[in-house]
């Protein structure tokens, strides 16, 4: 065998050793460190505390299921798909994220703004003009709407999109785009779910009222909405109405209680579930369907479906879409994960956040569910009722899972204003949000800006082209900001470390011959010049002037054999009067604002 043979095997030896060595000493670790990692529940689950924290996790679980099942009745219609996917949609994704998720306390599932984008996109895609056919039995009569196509059509909608939702966030959380979330400014968020929260009451007027209407979807959406309602308020069915009104003053009542009396209260009162179920008894014991055409929720299926592969033929008009929904799910839910980490000594990681939603979405749209993201106000009801893990998620779903597979026919009756008076008073928090534009008034004009704008721009052009409106013009004044940051000149305050602003505080003094400049920006090409032209204004030097002196002093020395000193004058013009020194020159400045350099060598 030749030297290059044998050269040959040992190298292979060798790498096999090496990879064998590599193997064995990291597949353990990263094995165990990766499952943790995605699978956050077995670095708790294992060392729960049974008997601290499982009573809390019940009590907090039934009363989380409790308001979650409503919403989800309620969620589904603002989604333009039948009521039973907004029931699937808060199962599937909530037992999901119990495994993957790193909060403790937030309460995935139906969200109206999610919900109400989710709408938007599926009435666009499957109008009503699409559906309407003329009867079998005669060519007079004119075209009626096929209901039952229409709706299948819209869950494929629906289906898809959250697909591609669940995609872009589990790539997302891959490549760590988790800091993404700091581009949705708080003021931006706000007024943008300021916005959608009228979109959702302007999209349920029609069921308070009982009027039958087109569902609008694009820019001007909600101004065509109000149009159409307006158009047909002759039309109001009375009964609707007062049965609505009836339950919007109720839920009110109880929402009110629930605020004031919250310390007092073991768990909230509620609201939600009693509407649902006084409303249901009452339209089916007066026959409210039959004798006084009130729109009811209608068939609900037993049963959970099968899994079924979405229609992928519709991606390519939903990418843009599917691009909005994931951010703003995304930001919703990390806003508020953030917020209950931080009062209760734990943290979240953003990226795992990310692939948790995506997966929740991804694989429970292939059980015919529509996009999730955390809800406000069931979160605050699992964190105020004492959760302490994601057990009391666990359990709300396995509640929705009861009524699904059990007793969903029972709610068959319930009236459809019920469920917008749910959604309505749901959407109160939101409105009070409204309160943030004297605040910034007083603290940001710009910060305040940026809340206009995403109200005003989602609320006129839609949600998603608002969306875009708002991150862009947030983005504007980035550039505005380091473009004219804010510069100041600092003074010390006597018998302190604190330096401050001397034009907004007496008590900051500069020191003599110093000058601290201060600006609250970095410095780039963009505001360099800006940087420099501000300097010498608030300081009083230029520096070509300086130079200049410099040079002077240079020359005059190169002129100058003797060793003797002699005294010698150099003027040079500065912009205010200063007062300071150079090396071998004592400058001072005189009455007609010149420096005088008297200069010894």
């Amino acid at each position: 065998m030749s030297d290059s043979s044998h050269e040959f095997l040992f190298q292979l030896q060798t790498d096999r050793k090496r990879v064998f060595v590599s193997f064995h000493r990291c597949s353990s670790k990263k094995a165990k460190a990766a499952a943790l990692s995605l699978l956050p529940i077995l670095t708790w689950l294992p060392s729960y505390p049974v008997k601290q924290y499982l009573l809390s996790d019940v009590v907090s679980g039934l009363s989380t299921g409790v308001v979650q099942l409503p919403q989800g009745l309620a969620y589904a219609m603002l989604a333009a798909v039948p009521p039973v996917y907004g029931l699937y949609s808060s199962f599937y994704p909530v037992l999901l994220y119990t495994f993957f998720g790193t909060s403790r306390h937030i309460s995935v599932g139906t969200f109206a703004v999610i919900s109400l984008m989710i709408g938007g996109v599926v009435v666009r895609e499957a109008p009503d003009s699409m559906f309407y056919v003329l009867p079998a039995n005669g060519t007079n009569m004119s075209a009626v709407l096929d209901v039952e196509a229409r709706d299948a059509r819209r869950v494929q909608v629906a289906v898809v999109l959250t697909t591609l939702v669940g995609i872009i966030q589990i790539v997302f959380g891959l490549l760590r785009f988790g800091f993404v979330a700091i581009y949705l400014t708080e003021p931006l968020v706000r007024g943008f779910t300021t916005a959608a929260a009228f979109h959702v009451v302007i999209s349920q007027l029609k069921y308070l009222l009982g009027v039958e209407t087109q569902r609008f979807s694009g820019p001007l959406s909600a101004v065509y909405s109000v149009k159409a309602v307006l158009s047909k308020i002759t039309t109001t069915n009375v009964t609707t109405l007062l049965l609505g009104l009836s339950c919007l003053v109720f839920l009110y009542v109880i929402k009110h209680l629930n605020e004031r009396y919250k310390k007092k209260l073991p768990i909230p009162i509620p609201g939600e579930i009693i509407v649902v179920i006084v409303s249901t008894g009452v339209s089916y014991g007066l026959s409210l369907s039959d004798d006084y055409s009130v729109a009811i929720v209608g068939k609900i299926p037993t049963g959970l479906l099968p899994p079924a592969a979405p229609l992928f033929s519709l991606l390519p008009s939903l990418v843009t879409d599917s691009f909005a929904v994931a951010i703003v799910g995304f930001s919703m839910g990390i806003s508020l994960a953030k917020i209950f980490a931080l009062k209760h000594g734990y943290s979240v990681d953003g990226n795992q956040e990310l692939i948790a939603l995506g997966l929740c979405n991804f694989i429970s749209s292939f059980f015919q569910t529509f996009a999730i993201t955390c809800s406000m106000s069931r979160s605050l009801v699992q964190e105020s009722t004492g959760g302490k893990t994601q057990i009391a998620g666990l359990l709300a779903s396995l509640m929705v899972l009861l009524v699904v597979v059990a007793i969903g026919f029972v709610f068959q009756p319930l009236p459809q204003t019920a469920l917008a008076a749910i959604i309505m008073v749901n959407l109160l928090g939101m409105f009070k949000q409204f309160r943030d534009i004297p605040s910034l008034w007083r603290t940001s004009k710009i910060e305040l800006a940026i809340w206009l704008v995403a109200y005003v721009a989602s609320l006129l052009l839609g949600l998603d082209y608002g969306l875009l409106v708002a991150i862009s013009f947030a983005i504007l004044t980035v550039i505005y900001r380091t473009q004219s940051p804010k510069s100041s000149i600092l003074g010390h305050v006597s018998s302190t470390g604190l330096y401050y602003d001397v034009d907004d505080y007496e008590e900051a003094a500069e020191y003599e011959g110093i000058k601290v400049f201060h600006s609250n920006s970095s410095i780039y090409f963009a505001n360099s010049d800006l940087y420099v032209n501000t300097l010498k204004e608030k300081t009083g030097v230029n520096p070509v002037h300086i130079q200049a002196v410099r040079k002077a002093q240079k020359k005059l020395k190169e002129k100058t054999n003797s060793n003797h000193s002699s005294p010698l004058k150099v003027c040079a013009k500065v912009s205010q009067p200063f007062s300071s020194s150079l090396p071998g020159c004592l400058l001072s400045v005189n009455t007609a604002g010149y420096v005088d350099c008297k200069y010894t060598v």
